[in-house]
């Protein structure tokens, strides 16, 4: 059964979904929504409505008879498919929060009609966020020790939005970048990363049209 993905073409909330199928080889396609008002126009003119989604919206997943959307749900419905759930639950949901937490901030900054005001805030979140994930790490290699879960590709997927957008608070921050390098180096994901179809390389982090769409690095040169 083809697993198919339906989110706009940026990263945002769709790439740690897009992590986890690449990461278990899953057998899957992505329905792409361009970040355009033409884009905007397919998704809200019809297809949104035609799907059999309960409530529609995007990031969406369908998987035989599962519809579903809000990206923490197909975040955990693929751990759960795939044998990727934490070991320790409590844990495993205090980090997800966490790291939802992060992408829900940068999505409040990046859409606000005050980005420049409101960033020195989140950094200094994000440098407060980063000293207690190290402790939280611990002695890794990954979150919850030696089995990969859907939470680090969130926290991967995430921790890289914040440190395209502050890039200084990862100075130093060596159990942090560490843990990041690792996941990048699992099997399929370091092929991906490496490949042209990597979306890190052509898709920005949110809307094109936001306050911080935070493009590819090629694009800022």
């Amino acid at each position: 059964m083809v697993v198919t993905l339906g989110y706009w073409g940026i990263r945002a909330l769709g790439e740690p979904a897009r992590l986890i199928l690449r990461y278990v080889d899953a057998d899957w396609t992505e329905t792409t929504i361009p970040p355009t008002k033409e884009g905007a126009g397919m998704w809200f003119g019809g297809l949104k409505q035609s799907l059999g989604l309960d409530f529609p919206n995007l990031p969406y997943l369908i998987d035989g008879e599962v519809r579903l959307t809000e990206s923490t749900a197909i975040y955990r419905y693929l751990g759960r498919k795939y044998d990727l759930m934490p070991g320790d639950v409590i844990r495993g949901d205090l980090a997800e929060q966490l790291v939802t937490g992060l992408r829900t901030y940068i999505t409040k900054i990046a859409y606000s009609g005050e980005f420049e005001k409101s960033k020195p805030r989140f950094v200094t979140l994000i440098n407060t966020r980063l000293a207690e994930f190290t402790k939280f790490l611990g002695d890794g290699p990954f979150l919850f020790g030696d089995k990969v879960t859907y939470v680090d590709f969130m926290a991967f997927e995430f921790w890289d939005q914040c440190r395209r957008l502050s890039p200084d608070s990862f100075e130093g921050m060596n159990v942090v970048n560490g843990y990041l390098e690792r996941v990048a180096n699992l099997p399929r994901i370091k092929e991906w990363i490496e490949s042209e179809d990597c979306t890190r390389k052509t898709y920005s982090i949110n809307s094109p049209l936001c306050a911080w769409p935070g493009f590819p690095e090629e694009v800022n040169k």
